[in-house]
């Protein structure tokens, strides 16, 4: 009986303590269902997000290509305003020097014409040619001095007319420079306004674009910001890294990686800033070879060079070639080794990047 009662407690002991094991319900169908939906819907999710933001990519690049058309327009603008300037000052002094010489030749015509007023000049000889009845000699003397006198007076009034017919001339040329350099200063005022419209664009719709992807944004200036303070920290050894040497190409590109990290600012050509052709006119400065602040000219500075035989300090164009030299909207200046520097648009800073764009459309070695 007691063996009973024992077996009995331990039997309660043990129902109570460990409870028989109930084996996990299996998922239904519909459960299995409900996760492969959950699944395709995140998929579709993630596409979304990744098609939104390759759109919104693309987009900030077409902004930043037009912006950068614009503004290489409005140095292009500046360029031709300057020379339209110079043609008109020019036109101005030689202006100025033919009107004193009408002014020089008019107060020779006015003395011509006091003298033939008063009877001088011409009267002396020729009463002295009436009266002599001495030698031939004599009156072939005083002959000789009168038509002397006649071919002076036809000279002086040759010159006259002559100085009036090329200050009327350099007047029309002067007239003509100044409308010149009045529509220049137009172009460039529109150029400027179209720049900073295309600028202030490209901000705004860059803010707008941004917010959307906050997230990846921080991570990408995060990334950004410390591959800046790298290589502005390690600048020097970079550019031994490149490629060492003496030519002017070598001056250009090794002066273009001192000016890592500097900001973007449009029509900028340093000390503190920059815009991309102002970095490159700076860099081929220090090289000894003057560059407008203009691609559409540093396009033409020099020879193409084939992109597998490019040399350190060869500037890199990116844009469409056509005949208008604003199609071209971006400059970069080749360091070595697939990379070169530039100062790529507003908001970001001087930096190496990789050349291989979509958009490079050739390089030339200016001289």
């Amino acid at each position: 009986m007691r063996a009973f009662r024992a077996g009995l407690l331990v039997c309660c002991v043990l129902a109570v303590f460990c409870p028989p094991v109930v084996a996990e319900p299996r998922p239904s169908t519909r459960d299995v269902e409900r996760a492969r939906q959950a699944v395709h819907q995140r998929s579709k999710e993630l596409g979304r997000t990744n098609a939104e933001l390759a759109t919104a990519q693309a987009r900030l690049d077409e902004l930043a290509a037009e912006a950068g058309r614009l503004v290489e327009a409005y140095n292009g603008a500046r360029v031709l305003l300057r020379r339209a300037e110079q043609t008109h000052e020019q036109a101005k002094a030689r202006l100025t020097a033919a009107d004193a010489e009408v002014e020089a030749a008019r107060r020779d015509v006015a003395v011509l014409a006091a003298e033939s007023y008063g009877g001088l000049g011409l009267m002396g000889p020729m009463v002295g040619m009436l009266v002599d009845r001495g030698t031939t000699d004599g009156y072939l003397h005083r002959a000789s001095i009168l038509g002397h006198l006649q071919g002076q007076r036809a000279a002086i009034l040759t010159r006259m007319r002559d100085a009036q017919e090329v200050a009327a001339i350099l007047r029309t040329q002067a007239a003509g420079a100044h409308v010149a350099q009045q529509a220049a200063a137009e172009r460039a005022r529109q150029a400027e306004t179209a720049a900073r419209e295309a600028v202030a664009r490209q901000r705004r719709e860059t803010r707008a674009l941004r917010d959307r992807k906050e997230t990846l944004q921080r991570k990408l200036d995060a990334a950004r910001s410390r591959a800046e303070r790298l290589a502005r920290k390690r600048a020097a050894s970079v550019a031994g890294l490149l490629g060492r040497g003496s030519t002017r190409g070598d001056v250009a590109a090794n002066w273009a990686l001192s000016q890592l990290g500097k900001p973007y600012v449009w029509a900028a050509d340093g000390p503190s800033s920059y815009d991309c052709s102002g970095l490159t006119m700076r860099a081929w400065e220090r090289a000894g070879v003057r560059l407008d602040h203009w691609t559409g000219t540093q396009w033409t500075s020099g020879p193409r060079v084939p992109l597998d035989q490019l040399r350190r300090g060869d500037l890199l164009f990116f844009g469409r070639i056509t005949d208008d030299p604003g199609s071209i909207h971006h400059v970069g200046i080749y360091v070595g080794r697939g990379q070169m520097v530039h100062a790529p648009q507003t908001g970001d800073v001087v930096r190496v990047a990789s050349i291989w764009r979509g958009d490079l459309v050739g390089a030339t070695r200016p001289r």
